[in-house]
């Protein structure tokens, strides 16, 4: 039997818990070979769920990383386009069957490797998907729900109690209050399903209720409203049902300003049609509409006419009390939660109409939370509801029994068990000092934490050495955090929380720290010093929500200068980290009776009362008053009376009718001080009109646009011939080292780092400057891009004995922030003349054409999601397509921020922008010997000036000398290809046909080396032009005229309300430099670099790998830090 499934199928822990690279450093090409072809049998045969699964990560890693690092496997090879499009389909067996041909066909080699790598990766996370819903539909409760298709077999039917109008015609209204959770430890992420349910015994929670306030914010409303009338925390979520006189399901968000009249089956599961996808998923997950009636054609009248009667329906509102998004409170969970338990306990699913909930019912509704998540795309760990239990609790996975849906599949069940902690075991006393003694806040940092989820799960089954240990020593962190709050020690557990964000939590996950927190502990312990008693991090990573535990006697103080420093911490980072929100600082209290309901009928006088909150009527008034009366049911002319009586004696109530007239007759939009309007920042930037105007004309008339994008297909594409390329992968002679440290020490080099883009795929949009983003701790620091370059020139100049210059290329986007930030770090020390090059060209960005929408989504290959998220997904599609003809199509995108708005033009700007702005006149003039510029973006962080590279490039004698790498499944855009017979590089946007990218074996790493006279001489200049800024215009705008424009789409992110964020995608267009190589009278050469040198971090996602595949260590060893 192989070593590996000796250790996947030991039933000795000791065995079983090895790690895979413990045996991988050690073996042989040929053995980790032989073990890929037993482990892919064994998964194929093997009937265990896990033992499968865990063999699947073995094989992604093996083919990920282990065999890639091993010295005599081949870099190039071919992956078939076939197995491409099966791995986009979500075929992964058949995609793994075409890559196993291929490598048979082949011999193993880096590519195919990278090709099986993400097949077994999807296949693994797509068979525990899958088992999650088994388990979640298999739970008792849950299944008549899958089994019931017609109206007619609808067995629920909603509480009398709910049925009974007042004399005035108002319905009852039943409210839920839930409070959030936060967790004191997870052990490590330790509560994801698929973790909990192999490992239940290592999958342990502390978990505790909270209500909260944003501090300084007064919550004085009506009792309507859910106000105390001063600052008191409350809890956070509210679910509020009723029964209306119309048969529709009236679902209305408060917070997301969002509500609809659904009258159909179909619009229920159509869950990113609108903001209200969490309200129709919990309506689903309650059973109201179970989910075995998606697709059937029956009037959704017919189901609330038994449901409720005949004519009648219900309104489901949710209200989130001032939390922000990503407060990693679970906010959104225990929303889900507090809507399913509402609506279970109007349709006779709980024994009790009000107050709490029993323990089974808790379970039940966990369970259909986790069923509401799946259903909308989305998902976290089983520890998010908690807030339906009160207080303190342990939650812990449980070994799966007999009778469990999970027994003989799993070694645990889906659901944990909870164990609240009683006064005996956690006193009062412990309860008050923590409450004293801890500050929470939301640093508001935008972060995506389901990457993070997916590395956890991965890095367990995988038990790699320093993860299993970082997670093994936090299971023991909650067990030393238990004794603590049995012993009332607080100062231990800052102490102990602490040192587990520090230690263990970044051990498992690295990317779960980052600058800015860094630097709010740093600032904060040195303000309180031993009055600080510790960080702790809440829910997957930090920056949103989290919590510093104080002294009691400071806590005060604590919170006052927390705000103040997270304020003053952003003002300096905004410009290089996502931020969704201004920081902000809570109050809180333990909650102790959990999810809790109460009937809204009466007043105290014995009136009708039956009010929904005050911000209900903030949304929904406006339009009522809009419709002609005879059109409005008679219940809601009862309740606008009533609620006009209400704003006329109810002094908390003024507020709500102005703010009624503001959203009626909204006031018009200001800038910020400080800020330009767009015109300002347009005009500002030399944005050239008449262009512009002319290109959107061209993409309405249809003559530009992505399809346009692509050759003529009667193009000939083929691959590079022998000596195309000259091989530098395993080094280059010393004789061409010894040329360019020459040339180095006489200062005839000079760098070029292109810093002009923000990134957008690296925050999805967010609009920060990537250069600026502190992406990894390296050599124990957090550091950015620029850091990270300038430390690789530092090195260069040390090893040539003469300062290397450093020319960062700028736009409009990112040149202030770029000179402020190194201004700040007195640019980190650089000795060398550090140039920054002003961009001089903009452009206006344009609302999609439809068609261009189409395209993208329907036309090109596209990666299909798991089946529910794909449901998501086309509809989300569906209506940005909607958007896109109704905000017009084609027309100038100015609904966003002014720097939103606008985009820089391409990277082929960025070098012509440094012979009209002056700085490669001035560098010249003070360098007279300088010939030769390396250019590179500012995300080739392997890409530094090498000595032999250079010496190549010389002795070449050619004008440019493109890099390129040996390509992988994920290098995507285009590559190194003959284009009717002249080597060039193409860009992918411009190919015919994917599959044509496939038989492209080398990838563009956007590095090249430039001759500064032959370029000149190209533009038709001499460096004498150089000062003329008109002949130098006119020459780069006629080089301009000679390159591809290409439309491209763009996501960019909108953001509102408290925290929330949008995605739209939006029309730019680039001119992008590797269409140089195109022109014949360019003599250009092309190398081959290892791929340590030339990959490019255009995602967050590759970090991960990037860390572990050795990639940062070789960064961090051509580094020399300021």
């Amino acid at each position: 039997m192989s070593e590996l499934i000796s250790i996947i199928t030991s039933p000795d822990p000791a065995t079983r818990d090895r790690s895979l690279e413990g045996f991988a450093r050690n073996a042989s090409l040929a053995e980790l070979l032989d073990e890929c072809a037993a482990l892919d049998r064994m998964r194929r045969e093997n009937a265990n769920l896990y033992e499968r699964v865990r063999a699947l990560f073995f094989l992604y890693a093996l083919h990920r990383f282990h065999l890639p690092a091993k010295a005599d496997l081949p870099g190039q090879g071919h992956i078939p386009f076939d197995g491409y499009e099966h791995l986009l389909q979500r075929r992964f067996d058949e995609a793994i069957d075409s890559f196993l041909s291929q490598q048979n066909a082949d011999g193993p080699n880096a590519a195919i490797s990278s090709a099986l790598a993400a097949a077994y990766h999807q296949l693994a996370f797509q068979t525990l998907a899958d088992q999650v819903r088994r388990s979640v539909r298999s739970v008792r409760g849950n299944q008549w729900m899958f089994r019931s298709g017609h109206p007619a077999d609808h067995p629920l039917r909603v509480r009398p109690e709910l049925l009974r109008p007042s004399a005035t015609g108002l319905y009852p209204i039943l409210r839920e209050r839930t409070p959030v959770r936060m967790d004191l430890t997870h052990s490590g992420w330790s509560d994801i399903f698929f973790l909990g349910m192999d490992f239940p015994e290592g999958a342990r929670v502390l978990n505790i209720s909270i209500d909260l306030s944003v501090r300084s914010q007064s919550n004085s409303g009506s009792p309507q409203n859910g106000g105390s009338g001063g600052v008191s925390p409350q809890p956070p979520v509210e679910a509020w049902l009723r029964v209306i006189d119309r048969p529709v399901l009236r679902l209305t968000s408060v917070d997301l300003g969002a509500s609809a009249e659904i009258t159909s089956l179909a619009e229920i599961f159509d869950f990113a049609r609108d903001y209200l996808g969490l309200l129709k998923a919990a309506v689903i997950a309650a059973g109201i509409v179970p989910p075995g009636m998606e697709g059937a054609q029956q009037p959704l009248g017919d189901l609330l006419a038994r449901l409720v009667g005949p004519g009648l329906g219900l309104e489901l509102v949710s209200k989130v009390n001032d939390i922000p998004k990503g407060s990693r409170l679970a906010v959104s969970t225990n929303l889900l939660a507090s809507l399913i338990a509402v609506c279970m306990r109007a349709t006779g699913q709980t024994a009790s109409l009000t107050g709490g909930l029993d323990e089974a019912e808790r379970r039940l509704v966990a369970a259909r939370a986790i069923l509401g998540e799946w259903l909308g795309g989305s998902g976290g760990g089983w520890q998010d509801s908690g807030g339906v239990w009160p207080g303190m609790k342990l939650i812990q996975g449980e070994q799966a029994a007999a009778g469990d849906p999970e027994f003989g599949v799993s070694r645990g069940r889906l659901l944990p068990s909870h164990h609240v902690f009683g006064r005996d075991e956690v006193g009062e006393e412990t309860r008050r000092k923590l409450q004293d003694s801890l500050v929470l806040v939301h640093g508001g940092m935008a972060q995506d934490v389901g990457p993070i989820l997916e590395m956890v799960t991965e890095k367990y089954l995988l038990r790699a050495e320093a993860e299993w240990a970082g997670r093994k020593a936090a299971m023991a962190t909650l067990d030393q955090i238990t004794g603590l709050l049995k012993a009332g020690d607080v100062r231990a557990i800052g102490a102990a929380t602490e040192a587990n964000f520090t230690g263990p939590l970044q051990t498992i996950i690295p990317w779960a720290g980052n600058r800015y927190v860094d630097t709010l502990i740093r600032r904060t312990r040195a303000e309180f010093g031993e009055h600080f008693w510790g960080f702790w991090m809440l829910g997957g990573m930090s920056g949103g929500g989290m919590g510093f535990i104080f002294d009691p006697a400071h806590k005060a103080a604590g919170q006052v200068r927390l705000q103040a420093i997270m304020d003053e911490t952003k003002a300096a980072l905004e410009g290089a980290v996502p931020f969704a929100m201004q920081p902000v600082v809570y109050d809180f209290a333990i909650n102790e009776r959990g999810t809790w309901a109460e009937l809204v009928g009466k007043d105290t006088a014995g009136g009708d009362a039956s009010l929904m909150p005050a911000s209900y009527y903030t949304l929904t008034v406006p339009e009522l008053l809009r419709q002609e009366q005879r059109n409005l049911s008679p219940s809601r002319r009862a309740e606008l009376d009533r609620f006009g009586a209400a704003c006329r004696t109810d002094p908390t109530l003024s507020g709500t009718v102005q703010a009624i007239f503001d959203r009626l007759l909204p006031q018009a939009e200001t800038a910020a001080p400080g800020s330009g309007s767009l015109d300002d920042l347009l005009a500002a930037n030399g944005f050239d009109r008449a262009q512009h105007e002319q290109i959107r004309a061209e993409l309405a008339s249809g003559r530009i646009g992505l399809a346009q994008n692509r050759l003529p297909s009667r193009i000939r594409i083929e691959d590079v011939q022998p000596g195309d390329v000259t091989d530098a992968t395993a080094g280059l002679p010393d004789e061409l080292r010894r040329i360019g440290l020459d040339a180095l020490a006489k200062g005839e080099v000079a760098v070029v780092s292109l810093a002009g883009g923000v990134g957008s795929r690296w925050t999805k949009g967010a609009g920060v400057v990537k250069a600026l983003n502190p992406f990894a701790r390296l050599d124990g620091s957090h550091r950015n891009f620029v850091e990270v370059h300038l430390a690789k020139s530092r090195r260069i100049s040390r090893l040539a004995g003469e300062s290397l210059p450093h020319i960062f290329t700028t736009s409009h986007l990112t040149h202030r922030p770029i000179a402020d930030f190194l201004a700040a770090e007195g640019n980190y020390g650089y000795d060398g003349p550090l140039l920054l090059s002003p961009g001089r060209a903009i452009g206006l960005r344009l609302i999609p054409m439809a068609r261009d929408l189409r395209f993208a989504w329907e036309e090109t290959p596209q990666q299909l999601l798991d089946e529910q998220a794909q449901k998501v997904q086309e509809s989300l599609h569906a209506a940005l397509i909607g958007w896109a003809q109704s905000a017009g199509e084609g027309s100038d995108y100015t609904d966003n921020l002014p720097s939103q708005c606008i985009h820089p033009v391409g990277h082929w700007y960025e070098l012509p922008n440094l012979l009209r702005n002056g700085v490669l006149a001035d560098l010249l003039d003070e360098r007279p010997q300088l010939r030769t510029l390396f250019m590179h973006n500012i995300d080739t962080v392997g890409a530094d000036v090498d000595p032999a590279l250079l010496g190549l490039h010389l002795r070449s004698g050619g004008a440019m000398t493109g890099e390129v790498i040996h390509r992988l499944l994920d290098d995507r855009g285009g590559g190194l290809a003959r284009i009717d017979g002249r080597l060039r590089l193409v860009e992918g946007l411009a190919l015919p046909h994917e599959r044509i990218e496939f038989g492209l074996r080398f990838y563009n790493s956007s590095s090249f080396w430039i001759d500064i006279d032959r370029l000149l001489t190209l533009f038709g200049l001499g460096r004498g032009d150089l000062r003329d800024e008109a002949r130098v215009s006119a020459a780069v705008r006629g080089m301009a005229a000679r390159m591809p424009t290409y439309v491209t789409l763009k996501d960019v992110k909108k953001r509102w309300g408290k925290g929330q964020e949008d995605i739209f995608p939006i029309t730019q267009f680039e001119k992008l430099w590797g269409d140089m190589t195109a022109l014949p009278e360019l003599d250009c050469r092309f190398v081959a670099v290892p791929r340590v040198r030339g990959q490019q971090l255009k995602e967050v996602d590759q970090l991960d790998g990037w860390l572990r595949d050795g990639s940062a260590a070789y960064v961090a060893g051509l580094c020399a830090w300021g």
